[in-house]
């Protein structure tokens, strides 16, 4: 990344504020998600119930995606965003009292990971687009990059955080400072100059407009390539990284601040990885590195999961993290630049639909897992993810045209 240009990205007010929102947003978000994994399993012993819990954080993805990223046309997106942080809060305000107390019952932190789904299938068409506006298109690479950047960090100090806390002050602690986080992302969000119009009368039906999104980015050629590995990745890559904390317990013999620390091995490399990028990343790289990271995720998570040893195990998650940032890094990325800036917005909606795809992912290694083992389980589902790669070839081809 050069270095002037991040400078002048980093100068806009309004974005160091987003940037800010994402950041602990992240924090929160894999925080509660090891959490919560090491609290189900601990309760009811079920690989499933754990998978579940992501399951039930992708549902509103998969559901209403599409559908979020018209609506983010037809309302203020400042207040949308404002509104949405609010209620995540709310969610998981309630699991820190109720953690005071005992362990969150299952049905709890069931409603509060769906509240939570809601808050991350809004991030695509209501808080990067307000990126977008802050920053402006010439500058919109540079921003995604500092934004994966943060997102990737926050991999690392999420889970090791979430660990910690649960070890040693238990549930109520860690779910604590997960609503300290959303109170920083409010104070940030409310001092937002951006999205205070809405961009978009309303003219059609808001089905409508959901039809069009899809016939346009299927008929074209390489944001049809771009989801088409998204899918792939959602349903046989990212819900393989929910049994990461049962196999960290079951497999490995950890702890939580154990699992904690494994976990965070991802983010590490994830770390890692979105640092490199901001120097390979050239535009002419940007379909090799969204393919090579998606690949190279799958491969590794397949060896972690037959892993004999905790720091063996480690190690590849470190793998696994660099292969998830280049993904990552890329996916959003090329959306936004293959899309005409009228249909941004709608394709980061149709974006948001094909991740949650991962609904059928995690509900499949949650299953397996169920039957077979957490191990098994992962190493199956991803083994399967290279398979799909290797039968689609002619279909994603067209993102190296």
């Amino acid at each position: 990344m050069d270095s002037a240009q991040g400078r002048r990205v980093l100068a806009v007010p309004d974005f160091r504020r987003l940037l800010l929102v994402g950041l602990v947003l992240s924090v929160a978000r894999w925080l509660e998600m090891l959490v919560i994994g090491v609290i189900v399993f601990e309760v009811t012993g079920s690989a499933f119930l754990v998978a579940a819990m992501t399951l039930l954080r992708m549902l509103p993805m998969g559901v209403f995606g599409a559908f979020l990223g018209v609506l983010a046309d037809r309302v203020p997106r400042r207040g949308a965003l404002r509104a949405v942080l609010a209620l995540q809060g709310a969610a998981v305000g309630a699991l820190a009292v109720s953690g005071m107390f005992g362990t969150p019952a299952v049905w709890q932190i069931a409603l509060a990971s769906l509240i939570g789904g809601f808050g991350w299938a809004t991030d695509n068409p209501v808080r990067r687009m307000l990126i977008g506006e802050a920053v402006g298109a010439a500058r919109m690479g540079q921003a995604m990059s500092f934004d994966v950047l943060a997102n990737n960090a926050s991999r690392v100090a999420g889970p090791a955080l979430g660990g910690t806390l649960l070890a040693f002050y238990g549930p109520g602690a860690a779910f604590g400072l997960s609503f300290a986080l959303y109170l920083v992302a409010i104070v940030a969000a409310a001092g937002l100059g951006v999205g205070t119009v809405a961009e978009r009368a309303r003219g059609h039906g808001v089905v409508h407009e959901m039809r069009e999104s899809f016939r346009f980015a299927l008929r074209h050629p390489r944001l049809r390539a771009v989801l088409l590995i998204t899918v792939v990745f959602n349903l046989s890559a990212w819900p393989c990284g929910s049994m990461i904390p049962v196999i960290g317990q079951d497999r490995l013999g950890l702890g939580p601040e154990g699992v904690g620390v494994l976990a965070s091995m991802d983010g590490v490399g994830a770390l890692a990885g979105a640092m490199l990028l901001g120097v390979l990343a050239a535009q002419r790289r940007h379909a090799a590195i969204y393919l090579g990271g998606t690949i190279l995720y799958l491969g590794m998570m397949c060896a972690f999961a037959l892993s004999p040893t905790p720091v063996l195990a480690g190690a590849l998650l470190v793998g696994v993290g660099i292969g998830g940032a280049g993904f990552a890094t890329m996916q959003a990325t090329l959306i936004y630049l293959s899309a005409p800036p009228e249909q941004r917005s709608r394709a980061l909606g149709v974006l948001s639909t094909a991740i949650g795809t991962g609904l059928l992912g995690f509900l499949q290694v949650g299953v397996l897992a169920e039957l077979f083992g957490a191990s098994t389980a992962t190493f199956l589902v991803c083994a399967q993810g290279l398979i799909l790669l290797g039968a689609t070839v002619r279909l994603w081809k067209p993102l190296f045209g």
